[in-house]
This record gives structure tokens, sequence and C-alpha cells, in this order.
């Protein structure tokens, strides 16, 4: 038989257990496709401002507050507690919600720019629209993953 180091559903890792437990291993590739739209988006031409101004918001916030859970849990702060599930699944769900709408918004921009303008800044923005409804799906996934541990805390 071959050893596990995952944990139970109804406990929180900590240390390296969040690199081996089903919802937190997802942490680092959100953080990874989470920076590739903000990196994207920031090489462009902010045109308009309001709608990519909501993209750069969304996938700064989500990089920043992801990197500082990845901070907690990896500490071990959570302390083992069911609040902490509720917070995690919550977070997680507004941040797929966040990606959802930005990635929405950013397709939308693209599909009206694709006649008009630079066809780099075009390739850039189509990479950008992919890689937030990738960080979306990451979001999703890890938030109905919590929110199956928080229901049998």
């Amino acid at each position: 038989m071959a050893a596990t180091t995952a944990q139970p559903m109804g406990s929180l890792p900590s240390g390296k257990g969040i690199c081996t437990t089903a919802p937190d291993v997802f942490y680092i590739p959100e953080l990874i496709f989470g920076g590739l739209v903000w990196i994207l988006v920031a090489t462009t031409h902010v045109d308009p401002m309001n709608p990519l101004a909501w993209v750069m918001f969304v996938s700064v916030f989500c990089f920043v507050m992801t990197f500082l859970w990845l901070i907690i849990f990896a500490a071990g702060c959570h302390k083992n507690s069911s609040g902490w599930a509720a917070a995690d699944f919550a977070y997680h769900f507004l941040a797929a919600i966040f990606y959802l709408s930005a990635g929405v918004a950013l397709a939308t921009i693209t599909f009206h720019k694709k006649t008009a303008g630079n066809l780099k800044i075009y390739k850039i923005d189509i990479a950008a629209v992919v890689f937030a409804f990738l960080a979306f799906l990451l979001y999703f996934i890890h938030a109905i993953l919590s929110s199956i541990r928080w229901k049998h805390f």
C-alpha cells in the first residue's frame, strides 16, 4: 500500500500539507494564472479605462489575497477552525465570481478591438482572456472542494 499524506476532509492543512490536499493544491496554479492575467493586461494600453481597470483590480486583489491565504494556511494560523473553512469557501467563491465577471468584460473588449489596432496587442488580450477563464475555473473548483470540506467540519 502506498503511504498518503492527504488529510481527511474535516480538517484544514498546514505547512507542506497544503501541497497535498485536494482544494489547497490549487493555490499555486491560481497564483500563476492570476499573475499572468495581471501581467498581460498591464502590458497593453488600458483602453477603455473602466472595464480594464476592473480586470486589473480583480487580478491584483486575487493575487495578493491568494498569496496571503497561502501564507496563513502554510503557517497554520487557522488552528483547524471551522470558521476558517467557511472563510476559505467564501473567499474562493467570491474570487471565482470576480474572475468570471473580469473574463467576460475582457472578452467583450477584446472582441470589439479585433479589427482596430495592433495584432500583437490583440493576441495578448486573447491570452489574457484565456488565462482569466482558467483562473475562474481554478477558483471555482477550489470553492466547490472547500464547500465540501466545510460541510465535513
